[in-house]
């Protein structure tokens, strides 16, 4: 079996890459990057993998059998047609399945919907595909919260608009575990799966961090309103109402679902207290 992963150069794919490495041997792992140069450390073969370049994406996949296609960055009418570019690629290349890295959130009503609906349609179109297919949706990572742990010092404390709502956070590591085995193995095939840790509402996550690093933070309820232009000041427009739609919808109940991660891998995802507690160890 011959595995591609594209978005190699960002931190997910990367992760995804690494774990492959653990199921196969290098020379069957392939990872694709817009800029090449800068996936070249991960000691695979890397090809040309622009989601816009729909021809240079069919010879890269050319003797790939599995193609993992790692959810895009782009405005969400953008990157609808990113990933059919790589869905069509992947089929007329000759691949036989495709492993897609969606995400959770509000499909209603809130600033981060239209991500939503836009992976949504990709989901759609790798069922469509007529190539074996599974996909994970990624819940929320937690490791931006402990990058920005001297932020949140300096703040005194987390403050948001995700009040009491509970969010399934999980890491980098963790999804890559699980989309390995979901590529290798046919047993996946034809699933959806909600891939995420136990949840956890702000005020536990400040009190991970604490016992971590030895800090004194508490959580602050934040409006959605006040939270969005605190986002955008910092942010900008785009980026700053993407976050303050993803804190609207764990407010909103939208991050706090059953977790298929198990069901996925055949274990448990990290608890937070084994996690926490391997980043204190680092200290």
């Amino acid at each position: 079996m011959k595995v591609a992963v594209t978005s190699t150069s960002g931190r997910l794919g990367a992760e995804i890459v690494k774990a492959c490495l653990e199921l196969l041997p290098a020379d069957d792992v392939i990872g694709l990057a817009r800029t090449p140069e800068r996936a070249a450390h991960l000691g695979v073969e890397i090809r040309p993998g622009d989601y816009e370049q729909r021809d240079a994406l069919e010879t890269s996949l050319v003797g790939v059998d599995v193609v993992l296609l790692v959810s895009g960055m782009d405005a969400p009418d953008k990157r609808i047609g990113q990933h059919r570019n790589v869905i069509e690629a992947a089929r007329a290349a000759g691949a036989r399945k495709i492993v897609y890295t969606s995400i959770q959130g509000a499909e209603e009503g809130t600033a981060f919907t239209p991500v939503v609906r836009s992976n949504r349609q990709t989901e759609q179109d790798v069922r469509d595909s007529g190539l074996d297919w599974a996909i994970g949706r990624n819940g929320i990572y937690i490791e931006p919260d402990v990058e920005y742990l001297d932020r949140y010092v300096l703040a005194g404390g987390i403050s948001n608009s995700a009040g009491d709502g509970r969010c399934g956070y999980t890491t980098r590591p963790e999804l890559a575990h699980a989309y390995a085995r979901m590529m290798t193995s046919d047993d996946h095939n034809g699933h959806t799966y909600d891939l995420h840790g136990q949840a956890l509402t702000q005020a536990e996550l400040a009190a991970h961090l604490n016992d971590a690093f030895g800090t004194d933070l508490t959580y602050t309820p934040m409006s959605v309103e006040e939270y969005r232009a605190d986002r955008i000041a910092e942010l900008g427009e785009f980026m700053g109402t993407i976050i303050a739609g993803i804190y609207q919808g764990i407010r909103e109940g939208a991050a706090d679902r059953p977790s298929d991660y198990r069901a996925a891998t055949g274990r448990n995802h990290i608890g937070w207290d084994e996690y926490f507690s391997g980043l204190a160890a680092q200290r």
